[in-house]
């Protein structure tokens, strides 16, 4: 009669441990993209798992994204004031690109600034290669031959970043371009060789205003957003 419990027993914990075995499994499994390098700031969804094979879903060509509010984006009140120039050129690109999301486009240029300046600060011109457009980044990369040459240092630090507004979106052909206005407070020095500081001061921090432009071709398979153009206020 015991020896018939002990079987029953085994059994049971058996089952149990093949569930929680099964359990395990399935939360493991989704973790496939631990190694691979860092998705694009521009990426659509940061956070949904990768597809699994080569099975790739593409979005819905068939009607812009409902889902999207862009005059909330914006904040715009289409009944009482005409539409600004931002969200004109949202709604000629969500025409083009229907899974165009304006505010993961403003995420995605948050991110991509702090990515920039400190890989222009870092002289880390290979990550600039991947963010920037041509004729940008010969002008990054320009700054940067000419801080080494006198073996300057830029040491930069990013205090906050205030604000990022999309201020103007419009199309050239299949090419979307959308300026944004970022508003950021740094602190930025530059050291000579023997650690004294040429320019900046390390104890004080400064409110910069840059204006970026970013640019995609819409019908091109590449998802990301390259920095087109700059200007600064300051």
């Amino acid at each position: 009669m015991g020896e018939g419990f002990q079987f029953i027993d085994i059994i049971l914990f058996a089952m149990i441990a093949a569930f929680l075995i099964l359990r395990l499994r399935s939360v493991l499994g989704r973790h496939k993209d631990d190694g691979r390098a860092p998705k694009n700031p521009f990426s659509a969804d940061k956070s949904a798992p990768p597809a699994e094979d080569n099975v790739v879903q593409l979005p819905d060509q068939s009607a812009p994204n409902e889902g999207v509010h862009f005059d909330q984006i914006i904040g715009d009140d289409p009944e009482n004031e005409p539409l600004s120039p931002a969200l004109v050129g949202f709604l000629e690109i969500a025409k083009i690109d229907p899974s165009f999301d304006p505010q993961e486009f403003i995420g995605g240029s948050r991110a991509a600034f702090e990515l920039i300046i400190e890989a222009f600060a870092q002289g880390d011109r290979e990550s600039l290669n991947s963010l920037l457009s041509d004729e940008v980044y010969n002008n990054f990369t320009s700054a940067i031959d000419a801080r080494e040459e006198k073996e300057e240092v830029l040491e930069n630090t990013l205090i906050r970043l205030v604000s990022a507004e999309p201020i103007e979106a419009y199309l050239e052909d299949t090419n979307a371009f959308i300026t944004v206005k970022i508003i950021s407070e740094q602190v930025n020095v530059t050291l000579n060789a023997k650690g004294e500081a040429v320019d900046g001061n390390s104890n004080q921090i400064s409110e910069i205003t840059d204006i970026w432009t970013f640019s995609r071709d819409l019908h091109s398979r590449n998802p990301n957003w390259k920095l087109a153009a700059t200007r600064s206020l300051d």
